[in-house]
Order: structure tokens, then C-alpha cells, then sequence
């Protein structure tokens, strides 16, 4: 039998609804969790376990008076340390936060409490949201709970750990350069990147105005389509969203891929992948085309683009947003935070024009590619998770950065704010988490969670859980 905290927020939903499962025996279960595995993993910054139980008790009171309120209410979240939380800690994975306790929530944080979530704490991450290790000077590391010498990946790092762990039903994360879906793919988790505008950012710490988002992970797909239902929508204090109609995201999950139009880039994404990582990704494809979806290769040049775009614009706009901090105290910041910093300070004008023209260019070849066909699939990232303080890896035989293998697959749709979620397909030779994303058209979040959903049901993954 499935631990409590082990069940997804689909399984515990109904049970919650129906009086069978008292939120305060599940939030009880994960926080005994939370006590007996996080000193291995440090996915927390913050545990909230008096205030936890008191929502909990609270919730079971409102569902026994018939004051149900939803599938979210009475289920344990948890959320990256860069949400606003009124009256609690928010660090931002920083000591120069270490103090800080905002006055006010975050949009988002409002919408889940008012759905009935119950907060269980707050997430590790990387410092700033500026990394894609998880690897935290002031907080120390996340480790990954498939294997706990090595990364967890970032920024969101605590998140994909806490989730994959049981540590919490689901949490929110951020993406400004992979960060949702990067450590959804190394924890072995689901993980969304809605479209630019589709999630309020109003009270989450940015990293980089553009290209921030913010999305919901998760063990298992519907439970991030139930999520996303709850989180989006236009928002008057952030002037980013959209005013497009939420869609319910739940009722497209059934109806397959027959007939769908699936692309597999030639090029950029295949390049240089790990043999194990190519092999499961390629299998998941062939699984979407069983169940009858056309397969078309597809080739976009304007891809190489990306990794020029997504450092110039992160960095020029982390830089700007820190500029005061980092002239009065650049020592506050842990070194690799630091140094990016300091380089986007350098980066001039008319590089970061040239960065913004070459979005619009990486832009128009999705469109033309978004002509053939309905989504995109490739690999997450193309290396499992490497140990943690490694700097390099072998990928067929070349010496590569393992930021920058992070970053080159995810940046082509933060730069261009084009949905795509993350979901595992496998394991490694050696027992890590592989991850495919799928890639959508904008405010096509229907579309990529329908597929991950018809590939989920077919992979049998769900119920493999990591070693710690």
C-alpha cells in the first residue's frame, strides 16, 4: 500500500472529499516525513509544523461542516523559498534575506490558501534563483534523493527533491532558464513551464523580469493541470499576465494523442545528448506514436541562438535588479552568484539589444515549425544528475560545463515564453531520473498536459520511488 505521502494529490482528493482521509493525519504523515528524511536530503529552509497542523485542523473542521472547497483543499504544498509569504521567512535561498519576513503574499500563495492548501514550509534553493545546481553556501546543498551525493539541479532543486522524496504532495517553483523543469528531471517529477503571462509573478523574487515563470510540480501529471487551474489567470498587480480564460485543463487529460502532430528536432536538441538519456527519450517517442500519434522530424536552425540570448538577457537583467545590493555588499552574495553578477554588469547596450533581436529570431522558427505540427518533444537535459560539486561531464567523449548543458535545452522556451513541461520517462544504467519535455504552442498548456498525460498512463513510472 502507497504511503500517505507518497499519494498524489489525484488519489487524496477524493478521499479528503469523502471523509475517509483527515487532512490532519496526511499533513501528520508528511511532516513525520519531513522529520525523518530531510537531514539527509536538506530540502527545507523553513518547516512550518505547528502552523501546518492548525490549516490542517482547520480544514477538517470547514470539510466536516460540508465547506469543501476543492481537490487542492487539505493537501500539503510546499513552496521555493522565493514566494512571499505573509509573516513567514521568504530568504530567497540568500543571507542577505536571512531576515526578511514580507507583509504580504504572493498572488499565487493566495490562490492555493484560498483553495485550501496547506503550507508545510518553505524550499531550498539556489541562491537567487541564479544557478542550476542547487549547490547553496548559506543553506547548504539539496541533494538528490535517487542518490544523495549528487545535484538536485536548480533553482527549484529543494522542490523537485521534497516532492520526489514525499517531503510534500506538490510545490511551486520558478523558471528563468530551465529551473522548473531541470530539477523535475533530475528528482524524477513533473514539472510545467506555463506560457509567459499565464501565472502571476506579483510577489515572487525575480531573477530576470522576461524571463521569469512560474509553474507547479508535481508527482504525476493531473495533479499539475490541477494545480495550474487554480494558479492562473490575469492578475491587475502584474501587468505581464493575460487576460485569456482559464481553461479546465483536467478535462482534456483523457482524449490521447490520436491524430496529434508530434515534432523531434533534427538538430540542437540531439546534440550531444547521453546515450542513456537519447535511448529513453526515443523510447517515450515511440510509445506517443503507438498509441497514434504522427512522429515528424522537424529542423530549426535559429535554435543556436539561444544560449547567446538567455546569458545576455539573464544576466543584464539579474544585474539590474541587484545593482544596489551588489555595489554596498557584494560579499553577502555566495561566490558563483556573485561573479554572474558582476558580468552582467559588463554586458552594454547594445548586446543586450542585439540578445532581444535574436529572440524575436528564435521565435519566428518555433511559428514557422508550430505550422506542421501541434507540439515538440526532446530531452529535458541531456545528462542525468552528475555529484554533487562537479563542474564538468563527458558527453560522447567532449568536456562539457554542466550549467550550460542545463541551460542551452531549456532556454529556447523561456526566451520565447512558450509552454513546455517536463516529465520522467525512465531511469538510467545507474538509477537516475531521465526526463522528455514537451513543448507547446502559447497558452497551449491544454495540449503538452494532454500528451504527458496519454505518455504517463502507457510508462508505468509513477509508482518507482527513489531510494531515500
Amino acid at each position: 500500500m502507497t504511503e500517505l505521502y507518497y499519494k498524489t494529490i489525484s488519489e487524496l482528493a477524493p478521499m479528503i472529499k469523502s471523509k475517509e482521509l483527515s487532512p490532519v493525519e496526511l499533513t501528520a504523515s508528511v511532516l513525520a516525513r519531513i522529520e525523518s528524511i530531510d537531514p539527509k536530503l536538506n530540502t527545507y529552509i523553513t518547516v512550518l509544523g505547528d502552523m501546518a497542523m492548525a490549516s490542517a485542523k482547520q480544514a477538517e473542521a470547514d470539510i466536516m461542516a460540508g465547506g469543501y472547497k476543492g481537490p487542492l483543499h487539505g493537501i500539503p504544498m510546499a513552496l521555493k523559498d522565493l514566494f512571499y509569504t505573509r509573516g513567514i521567512q521568504t530568504t530567497g535561498g540568500s543571507a542577505l534575506l536571512r531576515t526578511f519576513i514580507p507583509d504580504y503574499n504572493a498572488t499565487v500563495v493566495n490562490k492555493l490558501l484560498d483553495a485550501g492548501v496547506i503550507l508545510t514550509g518553505k524550499l531550498n534553493m539556489h541562491e537567487y534563483a541564479f544557478g542550476a545546481t542547487n549547490e547553496n553556501p548559506h543553506f547548504g546543498d539539496a541533494h538528490n534523493p535517487w542518490n544523495t551525493e549528487h545535484i538536485t539541479g536548480g533553482s527549484s532543486g529543494g522542490s523537485g527533491a521534497a516532492v520526489s522524496a514525499g517531503l510534500c504532495v506538490a510545490s511551486l517553483g520558478t523558471d528563468t532558464g530551465g529551473s522548473i523543469r531541470t530539477p523535475s528531471a533530475l528528482c524524477g517529477v513533473v514539472g510545467l513551464k506555463p506560457t509567459f503571462g499565464r501565472v502571476s509573478k506579483y510577489g515572487v523574487i525575480p531573477l530576470a523580469w522576461s524571463l521569469d515563470h512560474v509553474g507547479p510540480m508535481a508527482r504525476g501529471v493531473e495533479d499539475v493541470a490541477i494545480i495550474l487551474e487554480v494558479i492562473a489567470g490575469y492578475d491587475p498587480k502584474d501587468p505581464t499576465t493575460k487576460n485569456k480564460p482559464v481553461e479546465t485543463y483536467r478535462s482534456q487529460l483523457g482524449s490521447g494523442v490520436k491524430g496529434l502532430k508530434i515534432g523531434v528536432p533534427s538538430n540542437y536538441y540531439f546534440d550531444d545528448v547521453d546515450p542513456e538519456v537519447e535511448s529513453r527519450v526515443r523510447a517515450a517517442v515511440k510509445t506517443l506514436e503507438s498509441l497514434g500519434a504522427e512522429i515528424i522530424d522537424v529542423f530549426i536552425p535559429e535554435l543556436s541562438l539561444s544560449v547567446f540570448a538567455e546569458m545576455v538577457t539573464i544576466t543584464a537583467e539579474a544585474a539590474a535588479y541587484h545593482h544596489e545590493t551588489l555595489v554596498g555588499n557584494p560579499a553577502g552574495y555566495g561566490d558563483d552568484v556573485r561573479l554572474l553578477l558582476q558580468g552582467g554588469e559588463l554586458i552594454t547596450a547594445v548586446q543586450y539589444v542585439k540578445a532581444q533581436r535574436a529572440r524575436r529570431v528564435i521565435q519566428e522558427g518555433f511559428w514557422r515549425v508550430f505550422t506542421q505540427v501541434d507540439v515538440l518533444v526532446a530531452p529535458t537535459v541531456p545528462i542525468t544528475a552528475p555529484r554533487i560539486g562537479q563542474r564538468y561531464v563527458n558527453v560522447n567523449g567532449k568536456t562539457k560545463d554542466v550549467v550550460m548543458q542545463f541551460m542551452v535545452w531549456a532556454a529556447p522556451c523561456n526566451l520565447t515564453g512558450i509552454p513546455s513541461i517536463s516529465v520522467p520517462v525512465g531511469l538510467s544504467s545507474d538509477g537516475l531520473p531521465v526526463g522528455m519535455q514537451i513543448i507547446g504552442k502559447p497558452f497551449a498548456e491544454g495540449t503538452i498536459l494532454k500528451v504527458a498525460a496519454a505518455y504517463e498512463q502507457e510508462s508505468s513510472l509513477q509508482d518507482i520511488r527513489p531510494i531515500q
